[in-house]
């Protein structure tokens, strides 16, 4: 029987929610290997018996298990599941997410351990989880976030007007009414600037966000389109000139790579692994967590200063290069292809 990776995650592009690693980099790595995954289901705990279902209908052909791993509940999804490949002696590689896992090592040390101590080894998208994950003493690599570069146009920001774009979930992770309050304190001096809020609603914060545009008086200058997909929302931000991440806890967001990619000069939060991708006053501008004076003070910056802004659009996205697939790809087989039990088959 051939052999095949076993790709566990949360699928869930097709119930409205932007599409995950297991949907993207699982189609990219079937290229090269057979690979099947789990799950799709919009329940939790119907997508966690699914998973065990695909694991137990598959154990037989699967030597390799390929496992997102995030620090809120969905962290038990990978523990069940790591548990599971240790006692059928199946290889599995954890792909950390989630710009909150250093705090649950910290809290969950022994859980962690047994998640992340028997792994083949541990892939960190960040500098932050990999120094994180590598000074609690798992075996872990650095293989960054990645894109098609080709599909990201770039068009230098030379001249930058109050054209604002947010690009995420709306979570109380991103917190995005910080965008809303910065944008709000930027109106006096710009009466002409706009704000696009683009990503689906997943704990309510979007309807927290338009009751809260209302009362800042600003409901007019802001647009909430939803969730688009990728064409669409490469194709809005040619209207756009400056890209704002507003996060609490973050890893290294693949939305923030394509901005950087598209030439959007980005004021970002300095949250998580934020400082690991973003250079301060390099190829972006990063503020403290929260504070939105400071944040629309950076804004204001770019505006004012077109020289500054242009050399941050053009080093962002020379930064935004290094992530393409045909950089990152090589890394992945490195591990992919080592796997100790067996070869693992190609496609036919």
């Amino acid at each position: 029987m051939s052999a095949s990776i076993l790709y566990i995650g949360n699928q869930l592009s097709t119930h409205g929610f932007t599409a995950t690693m297991v949907e993207t980099l699982g189609v990219l790595l079937a290229k090269r290997y057979k690979i099947i995954s789990a799950s799709s289901r919009r329940q939790p705990m119907a997508r966690l018996a699914d998973m065990v279902f695909t694991f137990f209908r598959f154990r037989h052909q699967v030597k390799l298990v390929v496992i997102d791993t995030y620090s809120s509940k969905a962290f038990y999804f990978s523990f069940v599941i790591a548990l599971l490949a240790r006692l059928f002696n199946k290889p599995y590689v954890p792909v950390l997410h989630g710009g909150n896992l250093p705090k649950r090592l910290a809290q969950n040390p022994l859980l962690c351990r047994l998640v992340f101590g028997h792994s083949l080894v541990n892939v960190a998208p960040s500098g932050y989880l990999y120094q994180a994950f590598s000074n609690a003493g798992f075996n872990t690599v650095l293989i960054p976030n990645y894109i098609d570069i080709s599909q990201y146009p770039f068009q230098p920001r030379t001249k930058v007007q109050p054209r604002l774009l947010w690009v995420r979930s709306f979570h109380q992770t991103y917190h995005p009414e910080m965008a809303l309050k910065a944008f709000a304190l930027l109106m006096p001096k710009y009466p002409d600037a706009k704000l696009c809020m683009v990503g689906p609603d997943k704990d309510g914060s979007m309807e927290r966000c338009k009751l809260l545009a209302a009362t800042l008086g600003i409901e007019h200058k802001v647009e909430f389109t939803g969730l688009l997909n990728k064409s669409a929302w490469l194709k809005l931000s040619a209207n756009y000139d400056i890209f704002i991440n507003t996060t609490n806890y973050d890893n290294t967001p693949v939305s923030v790579i394509e901005a950087m990619a598209l030439g959007l000069p980005i004021v970002s939060t300095d949250a998580g692994g934020l400082p690991f991708l973003i250079k301060h006053q390099h190829d972006g501008i990063l503020t403290p967590i929260g504070d939105e004076k400071e944040f629309a003070l950076a804004i204001e910056y770019l505006i004012e200063n077109p020289d500054f802004a242009g050399n941050i659009s053009e080093n962002a996205r020379k930064k935004a290069e290094s992530f393409d697939w045909k950089v990152v790809q090589k890394r992945w087989y490195e591990i992919l292809d080592q796997t100790p039990s067996s070869h693992i088959d190609a496609p036919h």
